[in-house]
């Protein structure tokens, strides 16, 4: 292989490979009691109820993702906490909340919500309420 095409080559397995941003690195995942303290502590907290096989949820991710990656604000603002759907779904915390499914996102100052969406995959959805929980911050 001549050096010319190794270069190529190098060039293009790191253009393919995956490369997580910075939101997908410091994803916070719940165990009990630690979203529970933020509400208490009258933190604004975003609730993420996933499941890993859930398609929606994945989409989800995606779209937060980028949103986050745009802006560095959201995650000043906004504690993100992924809840397991398989381990929590039917535990003390969804149950309080009345999530109804996985691929609901709950956006809470304290104890008191300020939104949700189930199974809602649009950015300008999404977008609307990471936007309502940096309003929340700064109040």
């Amino acid at each position: 292989m001549d050096r010319r095409t190794l270069l190529l080559a190098s060039a293009a397995s790191l253009a393919l490979a995956p490369t997580a941003s910075r939101a997908e690195m410091e994803k916070l995942f719940y165990t009990p009691g630690l979203a529970e303290k933020d509400m208490a502590d009258g933190k604004v907290v975003l609730l993420d109820f996933w499941a890993s096989w859930c398609s929606t949820c994945r989409a989800q991710v995606r779209v937060m993702d980028a949103l986050r990656a745009e802006n560095p604000a959201y995650d000043k603002a906004i504690r993100f906490i992924t809840v397991d759907w398989d381990e929590y779904g039917t535990g003390k915390l969804s149950k309080k909340l009345q999530i109804p499914r996985r691929s609901t996102l709950v956006l809470l100052k304290g104890e008191k919500e300020l939104g949700r969406t189930v199974a809602g995959t649009s950015k300008d959805e999404i977008k609307a309420l990471l936007d309502a929980g940096l309003a929340a911050a700064g109040a």
